[in-house]
């Protein structure tokens, strides 16, 4: 059964692409999200404030493409990403429930 995601593109003001995911992503549907970020050429915004979870294989896709994303996540996943070392590899921003950095 796969795991109910969503994923939604659009542009910042600036016109720099954004990719605004919510849902949980696990191995079930990683795919459609790597499948987004291959779509998408040159730096890229993800928004993963509206993700409740993510597992390795959600890593592992984000990982592929560290060099060029722009993340932004709440509390919630900001220890994941730093324990798995993407936050060195990635611009990663954390927002508060309340929309503040």
């Amino acid at each position: 059964m796969t795991t109910p995601l969503t994923l939604t593109t659009g542009r910042r003001p600036d016109g720099t692409p954004r990719l605004t995911v919510s849902g949980e992503i696990d191995m079930s549907n990683a795919a459609a999200l790597a499948e987004a970020l291959d779509t998408a050429s040159g730096p890229l915004v993800v928004d993963l404030t509206a993700v409740e979870y993510l597992d390795s294989a959600a890593l592992s896709v984000l990982f592929a493409h560290a060099d060029r994303l722009e993340l932004t996540v709440t509390p919630l996943l900001e220890p994941v990403l730093a324990v798995s070392g993407l936050t060195g590899l990635a611009t990663v921003h954390t927002v508060r429930a309340d929309g503040t950095p």
